[in-house]
Order: C-alpha cells, then sequence, then structure tokens
C-alpha cells in the first residue's frame, strides 16, 4: 500500500486513479435525508431508531460512508420508504478516500462479529489517532492535495468510530512493538497513539497483544493479515500489498490463516503485559 495507510486502502486510492468523491453516495444520502424529513425527524432522533449514531448517520446523508446493510433495512422499516432505500443501496458502487480493493472488505468490516488484524508495518487503520493518521496521508507518495488528504482523512476517521459503535464486535489486534518506537509525526504523536491504544485495550471487546522486538520463533513473517467473521458465521481473510489488497474466501486459505494468527497470538505479549509496555513507553516519552 502505498506510504502506508493503515490496511484499509485509503493511500493507494490516488495513485489508482480512483476518484475521492460518490456521485451514488451522496444521492443515497440524498435519497435517506428526504425520507427522514418527511419522517419528521432529527438526525439525533433517528440515529438511535437505526441503532447508529448520529455522527454516523451524518456521514451517510452527505455521501462520506457507505451505509452498512442492516443500517439500509432498519431506515427503509423506520422511515417507511416503499422500498426506495433498498433499490438506491443496490446501486452504490464508490466509497470516498477508499480503494476499490478495499470496498468490499469495509462493508464486511462494519457488520463482522469478530475482527482479528494483525500488523507489521504501521499502526492499524482502527488504532489509529488523527493526528498519525493525517502524517501518513500528509506523507503520501506521490503527495495528495489538500482536499484528497481531508477525504482519505475523513474516511479513516468514520471507520475508528467502528469501535465504539460496535461493542458487541470482538476485535484482536497483534501489533509489533517496533511500531511506537518509530514515532511517526514526531514525539507528541506518538505520546498520543500510544495513550490512544492503551484507551482502546480497556474496552472490553478489545483484546491487543504486542509482539516484542526479540522473537526467535514469528508466525507473520508472511506479512500483514485481516481475519472477520460474518453475521452467518463464515470466516473471511484479507492481505494488502503496496498497490493491491486481495480478498480470501477460499476456506484453505483462511484456515491457514487462522493457524497462523492463532499462533502469534501465543508468541506475542498477553493483553496485560502489552499494556504494562504501553505504560512504560508512555512513561519514558
Amino acid at each position: 500500500m502505498a506510504g502506508g495507510g493503515g490496511g484499509d486502502g485509503t493511500t493507494a486510492a490516488r495513485a489508482c486513479g480512483e476518484p475521492d468523491g460518490s456521485d451514488s453516495l451522496k444521492a443515497f444520502g440524498e435519497v435517506v435525508k428526504a425520507f427522514r424529513k418527511r419522517a419528521r425527524l432529527t438526525q439525533e432522533e433517528f440515529a438511535p431508531r437505526v441503532r447508529y449514531s448520529g455522527p454516523t448517520v451524518a456521514s451517510i446523508e452527505q455521501g462520506r460512508r457507505f451505509p452498512p446493510a442492516d443500517f439500509v433495512e432498519r431506515a427503509e422499516e423506520v422511515l417507511d420508504a416503499f422500498g426506495a432505500l433498498r433499490g438506491a443501496a443496490r446501486h452504490l458502487s464508490r466509497q470516498p478516500g477508499l480503494a476499490s480493493w478495499f470496498r468490499q472488505w469495509a462493508r464486511l468490516e462494519a457488520e463482522a462479529l469478530t475482527l482479528h488484524t494483525y500488523e507489521c508495518r504501521l499502526i492499524p487503520g482502527l488504532l489509529q489517532t488523527e493526528a498519525y493518521a493525517r502524517t501518513l496521508f500528509a506523507h503520501q507518495l506521490p503527495p495528495l492535495g489538500d482536499e484528497q488528504v481531508e477525504t482519505q482523512l475523513a474516511a479513516r476517521l468514520d471507520r475508528i468510530r467502528l469501535l465504539a459503535e460496535r461493542p458487541n464486535t470482538a476485535y484482536s489486534f497483534i501489533v509489533e512493538e517496533h511500531l511506537f518506537l518509530r514515532r511517526t509525526g514526531g514525539a507528541a504523536v506518538a505520546r498520543e497513539l500510544v495513550e490512544h491504544v492503551l484507551d482502546v485495550a480497556r474496552l472490553r471487546n478489545v483484546e491487543l497483544q504486542v509482539m516484542p522486538l526479540v522473537r526467535e520463533d514469528h508466525a507473520g513473517l508472511h506479512g500483514p493479515m485481516q481475519l472477520l467473521e460474518t453475521p452467518d458465521h463464515r470466516w473471511l481473510g484479507y492481505c494488502e500489498g503496496q498497490e493491491t489488497g486481495r480478498f480470501l474466501s477460499d476456506r484453505k486459505v483462511v484456515s491457514t490463516l487462522q493457524m497462523r494468527y492463532a499462533r502469534m497470538r501465543s508468541q506475542a505479549l498477553s493483553l496485560e503485559e502489552s499494556v504494562s509496555l504501553l505504560e512504560r513507553m508512555r512513561g519514558a516519552a
């Protein structure tokens, strides 16, 4: 992934000629807004009825976020939209700020029961702070324009909300120790990042493990990976390179990734040990 974007394909969108905006998403958002106003509901009143936050509803209505399938179904019912929202959703094709190869995974990620992430290049997207993510986009090669940086940053921040919005999803992260020691963005950005990751690690549905610098036996040498469990209990995988990503559905391949991830969980520091290490890093910063 060009420039490193946290395993979500956002930084490579420009390199692959992807447009930053999405007419279909904006059109869908306008349809949602029109039916919401017809029902005489504010965004704040509508959000709990579809079981999403106000900012998420705003992002969808503004065409900045791809609507999850359960949002479409709940909105259709709550707004009595005569099938219009389901129909409009079938024509959605683009997600601003996300590379084409990542969009299918992003949709699945938003509905996953379980999400496992191993990263050795940079802090995973869901764990990033705004300052850390902005640093990654600002130093992208080829360089991005200011508007492109803001579009891709908005996509990143939108995804980060998943941790708060899906408390029943089980998240597991295995992150290499050297990523915290690199001080990407400078000392202040690195210190804020450690603080943020420590806060995330305290969530009941998150298990964070740090892979120590010295590890003689390492099952993750094939590179970063993500695994997720769908609502119908199917497991899928995703691996990403510099300019492309691979969506993996073959059961044999996914089983291999699960085997490697399980071994890494036994090789990495425990949650308690990982938190202790990060607290020492925070104190030394």
